[in-house]
């Protein structure tokens, strides 16, 4: 297979086939090196060696009335994680200065629950309009499904980027929770992006979904046009109904970053939350795809060592983006 050509067809603006893209995540691992290469090009292409890094902060914890089964803070999870309502000012505060210590350009703030309240919503305005004052960030905000004029308030705090993942494809969705649709998914960030909010929305690997689900999905995220595209791999938490989910092996999740670099080839692709246990000491090949990760720990599970992280960009001889502005 001629992997340079999928390159030329990506920078060229045209999409791969369906069987293209199976092709990619159904090729041999002695194939991986030039399947790497041939995205890299295009990742260079638009974003050189530089690196978005990204902190998460898990704002809201437990407590959601949701049946997501891959989520530890579910209302069906048993996983012993921390319940807390949404932290207080000086605690978001706090947390974006820890993300400027960590070279984080952009501070993630998330919280469990199907959606804002407006006491919530205000509480978080409220943070974003002093870490905008006082701050160099960029502020991605993840709070759910937003009712009428949500998304306007976020939009004029200064929120920039806004995150509702679609997880996984729509004929997989209803096997994966029944308390929200897919569509609702996708009339969330479509909501988002009519108030000047970019888009950010990505997929959980590794929840039953085929092959041809996967090239579903990232057709999906191109035809959304999420301008940021986190890539999780599912880790497994005793507690949830995912729980005997087995890893994804860290050849098939390169397989899959090379896959929606190709089909989204301009877009922000972040290697996301399960990286460090499913890509395990192949996580510095994934930069070869991808250009942007989270450091630190993400809602309830471990992420490494931040100075892993940097140290592992530097030994690349990658960059990182100080500023995401």
């Amino acid at each position: 297979m001629d992997w340079n050509a999928f390159a030329r067809k990506a920078l060229n603006g045209e999409l791969l086939t369906p069987e293209e893209g199976l092709a990619v995540l159904e090729a041999g691992n002695d194939e991986i090196l030039p399947i790497m290469q041939a995205a890299f090009a295009v990742r260079k292409h638009y974003y050189g060696k530089k690196v978005k890094l990204n902190m998460i902060i898990n704002a809201k914890s437990g407590l959601c009335p949701e049946d997501c089964g891959y989520c530890s803070q579910s209302i069906v999870s048993t996983a012993p994680v921390k319940k807390y309502t949404l932290l207080d000012k000086d605690t978001l505060l706090a947390g974006a200065r820890e993300a400027m210590s960590r070279k984080a350009g952009t501070y993630c703030i998330v919280a469990a629950g199907k959606g804002p309240t407006d006491k919530e919503l205000e509480q978080v305005v409220e943070a974003v309009r002093e870490i905008r004052d006082t701050m160099p960030l960029k502020i991605c905000a993840c709070l759910g499904i937003l009712k009428d004029g949500q998304a306007e308030r976020l939009a004029e705090a200064g929120v920039h980027r806004y995150n509702h993942n679609l997880n996984t494809s729509r004929a997989n969705y209803p096997s994966i929770t029944t308390t929200h649709t897919y569509d609702q998914r996708v009339e969330t960030v479509e909501q988002v992006k009519t108030h000047g909010m970019s888009p950010c929305s990505g997929v959980i690997i590794g929840m039953g979904e085929t092959d041809r689900e996967i090239v579903e999905m990232a057709y999906a995220l191109r035809e959304l046009d999420a301008d940021s595209i986190p890539i999780n791999f599912l880790n497994a938490i005793p507690g949830t109904p995912l729980e005997n989910a087995g890893r994804t092996p860290a050849m098939k999740a390169l397989k899959v970053l090379a896959l929606f670099r190709f089909i989204c080839p301009s877009k922000e692709i972040r290697a996301a939350g399960g990286r460090e246990v499913n890509l395990r000491t192949l996580q510095p090949l994934s930069l070869y795809a991808v250009n942007s990760l989270f450091v630190g720990d993400y809602l309830t599970t471990a992420g490494q060592e931040v100075t892993t992280d940097h140290q592992m960009i530097e030994d690349l001889g990658f960059e990182i983006e100080m500023c995401a502005l």
